[in-house]
């Protein structure tokens, strides 16, 4: 079954808030519906979707490289089975049961030390029930320019609902695994060429009627101003879908954006008369699909006031020469320069994934990264290897 005929309710297991009243977009109700409608369609329209194949060659399909290209997205579908996603769903659970009991505190639920606590970086982050934080301010060197309509939230919501684990995979093998998934690394490769380089990974966790919203922006901001701009100069995000996502709690895209370099995004926006960017479509995915996104193209999300939860798997890449030998940070983690130590120590998280991966699935193809081939033996995932992993994100490789 796909998104047109498959019933969109529950997870298999449930999130916690789940059980919240409708709200809706009040006055700008009919108008968001009616958005969301036209929106699939031309999402549908697009021809971006398919399995990952490959030519005779064992290359990636080039028709899927220039359909990536010329929108900037691409959904690859039915990567993860019903069985790894059962163990995702295993660990995101238990992540959920160890997170903080509310933001900024130190023991979760069960009075435990909570997830993230003893560590340097910053792990958890959390938004004001059906907010849009950022919008309209300078944060992240202010690339979110437009603010986004905030819904007026249930009397019943919490103060503070939890949006984003971030350095995701040093708390989830599960997650660890899908990061050294053979198929989605040959992609990268084929994108990124052959010693790519990671970004970050995170879960971002969308509540039904309290996820807030990610105001329209570009992730990039260091390249803009190279004579060597293209569409892959800023990388791309691999964003897997735990539930799957649709046109109320999944993320928008402006076809083609990646392809216009740095844009006025709030000129967009009032020439729309709204938020609601007339070109954009949503991503359409169901459990166990991977969109591939360009960080160069114009992106955001609604506020969630669907009864449906979104649980998005992002892992990020980058080409080793846009990171190599630059200096750059502020938004991830500290400013400081990408010299080859740190890229190398950075992608021991690749090496790691690989190995977990293989060694829960022995009968799988095993990804050969180049950048550590031969040194296979040095990157087994053990519990030294998980001890080394700690705070490995505050190393991420932001531009």
């Amino acid at each position: 079954m796909g998104f047109r005929d498959e019933p969109r309710g529950r997870p298999m297991v449930n999130l916690p808030l789940l059980d919240m009243p409708p709200v809706d977009y009040g006055d700008d109700e009919a108008a968001m519906v009616a958005y969301r409608a036209e929106g699939l369609d031309r999402a549908f329209s697009l021809g971006n979707r398919g399995p990952i194949l490959y030519d005779d060659k064992g290359q990636l399909d080039q028709t899927i490289i220039d359909s990536y290209t010329e929108h900037g997205f691409y959904v690859f579908t039915g990567v993860l089975d019903a069985d790894e996603l059962a163990e995702i769903e295993g660990d995101v659970a238990d992540m959920l049961d160890r997170a903080p009991v509310t933001k900024d505190a130190e023991v979760d639920r069960h009075g435990h030390p909570a997830l993230g606590v003893g560590l340097e970086g910053r792990n958890v982050s959390w938004v004001r029930p059906l907010s849009d934080p950022v919008g309209g301010t300078d944060a992240s060197y202010g690339r979110h320019q437009v603010k986004m309509t905030e819904p007026l939230a249930a009397a019943a919501a919490p103060e503070w609902v939890l949006q984003l684990v971030l350095g995701s995979l040093q708390f989830s093998d599960a997650l660890l695994r899908v990061y050294g998934h053979p198929d989605l690394l040959r992609v990268a490769e084929a994108i990124n060429g052959p010693d790519f380089a990671p970004f970050n990974e995170a879960l971002w966790i969308k509540h039904p009627y309290l996820g807030g919203s990610v105001s329209w922006h570009q992730d990039g901001w260091t390249h803009w101003d190279s004579p060597d701009l293209d569409p892959h100069s800023h990388g791309f995000n691999f964003m897997g879908q735990l539930y799957g996502c649709d046109p109320a709690n999944g993320l928008w895209v402006v076809p083609g954006s990646n392809r216009m370099g740095k844009v006025d995004i709030a000129a967009l926006a009032t020439e729309a008369g709204s938020d609601r960017l007339p070109t954009a479509v949503p991503l359409i995915c169901d459990p166990g699909d991977f969109a591939m996104t360009s960080r160069q193209a114009i992106h955001g999300s609604f506020a969630n006031t669907s009864p449906n939860p979104r649980v998005t798997i992002n892992m990020g890449f980058h080409r080793r020469s846009s990171v190599l030998g630059v200096t750059s940070g502020g938004v991830h983690n500290d400013v400081s320069v990408y010299d080859e130590a740190r890229i190398d120590r950075r992608a021991e998280a690749i090496a790691y994934g690989i190995d977990a991966r293989a060694q829960h699935y022995p009968d799988q193809e095993r990804y050969v990264y180049q950048p550590f081939a031969g040194r296979e033996d040095q990157y087994r995932w053990n519990d030294a290897a998980r001890a080394r992993m700690a705070d490995y994100n505050l190393l991420d490789l932001g531009i």
